[in-house]
């Protein structure tokens, strides 16, 4: 995996790197602040675009590692919105890098009231991968405002999102989300609350044996729930990545097909 060192306007160290095993796709990170992580690439691999797809729209975006690796999979118009500034230029020199500027559109806003900025059900998809922990001032956070606010509910809640993605989809359009399995409960009522149906869902494992720890979930806008639960998805085993999780990763193929 490619990592090139570059110095930036705020003297804060920056690396280019490959996105996981898409030597042709390229993604701009600091370490001071989140790089992607596991959780936006399964989410990104979760989505199932259709034929029909003409756009989609992820919600809080970050360095836009989501819409980067959704270009593998569509040529639907893909909207990033992201609220910090930081974040918002890494994303636009990634797109920008990737020469993918036809196809992705990066905004700096603010995930509530996002709709307004749109036509009425305009998306067939939108994506999330949200903060996961309720925020409150006894919380345990991050030094970084970056982290705090990527990781906790400070900015936007489980409740806004998912009142904002009802405006911005079609009838039957769909909402990815990856989140805590512990919130699991919360998301189904605050889901249910809005009229989506849960169509598929899929627990995240970090290894057989232990409890999962996230779950990947697809609710369709106005429908009722006819859940398919997917088979689990486990990260690790004894020598490392599992067989499916370098799949997703594009690395490790000849290992993969010995070992699958």
């Amino acid at each position: 995996m490619a990592m090139i060192p570059m110095a930036t306007k705020n003297n804060a160290e920056e690396v280019i790197h490959e996105l996981l095993g898409y030597e042709h796709l390229k993604i701009i990170q600091r370490p001071d602040m989140f790089h992607f992580s596991l959780d936006s690439t399964l989410l990104a691999d979760f989505v199932v675009p259709q034929v029909k797809t003409k756009h989609i729209i992820d919600l809080g975006t970050g360095n836009a590692p989501v819409p980067l690796f959704l270009t593998l999979k569509t040529k639907a118009k893909i909207y990033a919105i992201e609220l910090q500034d930081e974040a918002v230029d890494l994303a636009l020199r990634s797109v920008k890098m990737n020469q993918l500027e036809d196809q992705i559109t990066v905004m700096q806003a603010d995930i509530n009231g996002i709709h307004k900025q749109f036509e009425n059900s305009l998306f067939n998809i939108v994506t999330c991968n949200p903060p996961f922990f309720k925020y409150k001032k006894s919380s345990h956070t991050n030094d970084s405002d970056f982290k705090t606010i990527a990781r906790h509910e400070v900015k936007v809640n489980l409740d806004t999102i998912v009142f904002e993605a009802k405006r911005l989809l079609k009838t039957k359009g769909s909402l990815y989300l990856v989140h805590r399995t512990k919130r699991l409960l919360e998301i189904i009522k605050t889901l249910s609350d809005h009229q989506f149906g849960i169509k598929r869902m899929r627990f995240v494992y970090p290894k057989q044996g232990k409890t999962s720890n996230m779950v990947l979930i697809e609710a369709v806008n106005n429908a009722n729930s006819e859940l398919k639960l997917l088979d689990p998805l486990y990260v690790h085993n004894d020598r490392g990545y599992t067989p499916e999780i370098k799949r997703i990763f594009n690395v490790g193929k000849e290992e993969t097909d010995e070992t699958a």
